[in-house]
C-alpha cells in the first residue's frame, strides 16, 4: 500500500447532465465533436449537445469504428490541425473516447501518429478532452488510457498519459435506452474483466481496494441476473457507475495488476475484429485455469466473498467455473473458432502478433510467456 492517487476528471452524473458541457468547455474554445456511427442523432444526444454548445464555435467528425483505427483517427487529426481546434469532445463509448485521446495527443505531435502507440513518442501534452458517455464499459471517460488499432498492420496497442485524462465526463444513464442488447452485455463483461485484472492476482492485505473490487463484482452479478430489467432507470445507472468505477484508477492504486487477458484478447480483436469484451470472455477462463496455482488464494477469496461459496478443496476451480458460467448466462461465448483458419494456424497467428508487440512476459508475475499463451489458447480455441 504505497501509492499516489488522484482523479481530476469532473463527473456530471444523471439525467439531463449533458447541459453541463455549456460551462465545462471554455466559451473561447473551438471544439471538435467526435462520435461514431450516428446513433447520437437518433437517441437525442446530438440535439442536447448542440443546444449546450450554443455560443461555442464547433465542428464535428463522425465514423469512429467500434475498435478505433489510426487510419480513421488520423483524418480527425488533420482536421484539428487545419481548423485550429483546441478542444476535443468525445461523444460515445470507450472506442470513441479512446480514439479522441489519440487525436488529442497526435494533434500536438508532428511525427508519425503511431509513434504514440509504439512508445517512440512519449505524450507529455495534448489538447483538452471532454466526454459524453453513451455506452458504459471501459471507464475511458475518467482515466488516462487509450487503445487504438492499426488496421493495415493488424496491430492493437495502448498508451497512457495524464495529458489525455478527460477534463470532465457526462454520465447520463438515460442515453442508454436505445443501446442494442449485445452492447449492454459487452459492458457488463468488459467491466467485470477490468476489475478482475486488478483483483485476481495475489492477496495484498489492501482491504479497501480488494473489498471495493468485490462489491463492484457483486454489482455486476446482480445486473447480469436482472438483465431483463435493463429498461429500468436504476439498472442503467448502476451499470454506468459500476463500469466507471472499475477503471478510474482507484482499484489500481497500491495493488499488483495482471492484464494478460487484455493483451491476448487485443490480438483477437486486431486479427478477427472480435468485440473487445467478447475477446476477454474467450481468453480469461482458460487463462485462469492455466494459472490456477499462482492465483489460487485470490480465486478462493473471490469464491467466498463474491459468489458466496463455502470453503472446499476445489474452491478455486469452482470459482473459475462460476466466472465462465456467468458469461454463458449472458449468452457470451467462452470459446473461439477462427474463420478460414485451422486451430493451429489461429494460435500461431496470435503468438506471432504478441511476439511482434513484445508481449512475451505478461501477467502479474511476468510468467505468461508465448509457450504459456499457446497452452491457454489451445484450451480457449476450437
Amino acid at each position: 500500500m504505497h501509492f499516489t492517487f488522484v482523479n481530476p476528471t469532473v463527473i456530471h452524473f444523471g439525467k439531463g447532465q449533458i447541459s453541463a458541457i455549456q460551462s465545462a468547455i471554455p466559451a473561447s474554445s473551438k471544439v471538435l465533436v467526435i462520435y461514431g456511427g450516428g446513433s447520437i442523432k437518433r437517441n437525442g444526444v446530438y440535439e442536447q449537445l448542440a443546444k449546450a454548445l450554443e455560443g461555442h464555435q464547433w465542428l464535428e467528425f463522425s465514423g469512429v469504428e467500434p475498435n478505433p483505427t489510426r487510419e480513421t483517427m488520423d483524418k480527425a487529426v488533420a482536421i484539428v490541425k487545419e481548423q485550429g481546434v483546441d478542444f476535443i469532445l468525445a461523444v460515445g463509448g470507450g472506442s470513441v473516447i479512446d480514439g479522441s485521446k489519440f487525436v488529442a495527443a497526435a494533434a500536438k505531435y508532428d511525427g508519425d501518429s503511431w509513434d504514440i502507440m509504439t512508445g517512440k513518442h512519449t505524450v507529455s501534452e495534448a489538447l483538452p478532452v471532454g466526454a459524453i458517455l453513451t455506452l458504459p464499459a471501459t471507464g475511458s471517460e475518467s482515466n488516462s488510457a487509450a487503445v487504438v488499432t492499426y488496421a493495415a498492420e493488424q496491430s492493437k496497442r495502448g498508451f497512457f498519459s495524464p495529458a489525455v485524462q478527460p477534463k470532465f465526463a457526462v454520465l447520463d444513464p438515460d442515453v442508454m435506452k436505445t443501446l442494442p442488447e449485445h452492447q449492454l452485455l459487452n459492458g457488463i463483461v468488459d467491466a467485470w474483466v477490468h476489475i478482475c485484472e486488478q483483483y485476481l492476482t495475489y492477496p495484498t492485505g489492501n482491504m479497501v481496494q480488494e473489498g471495493y473490487a468485490e462489491s463492484l463484482l457483486k454489482n455486476l452479478l446482480v445486473l447480469g441476473a436482472q438483465f431483463g430489467e435493463r429498461d429500468n432507470d436504476a439498472w442503467r445507472a448502476n451499470l454506468m457507475w459500476t463500469a466507471n468505477q472499475a477503471l478510474n484508477g482507484m482499484l489500481a492504486s497500491g495493488i499488483p495488476h495482471d492484464w494478460a487477458t487484455h493483451m491476448i484478447g487485443h490480438e483477437l480483436t486486431a486479427l478477427w475484429n472480435v468485440d473487445h469484451a467478447r475477446s476477454l470472455a474467450i481468453v480469461q477462463p482458460s487463462l485462469l485455469r492455466d494459472q490456477l496455482d499462482a492465483k489460487r488464494a485470490k480465486l478462493e477469496q473471490m469464491g467466498r466473498n463474491v459468489f458466496g461459496f463455502a470453503d472446499a478443496d476445489d474452491l478455486a476451480a469452482k470459482t473459475i467455473d462460476a466466472i465462465e458460467s456467468f458469461y454463458q448466462s449472458l449468452g457470451v461465448d467462452t470459446q473461439f473458432v477462427a474463420p478460414d483458419m485451422t486451430k493451429a494456424q489461429a494460435i500461431d497467428a496470435v503468438i506471432t502478433k504478441l511476439e511482434e508487440n513484445g508481449m512475451v512476459a505478461i501477467g502479474e508475475h511476468q510468467a505468461i510467456t508465448p509457450e504459456v499463451t499457446r497452452r491457454i489458447l489451445d484450451s480457449a480455441f476450437q
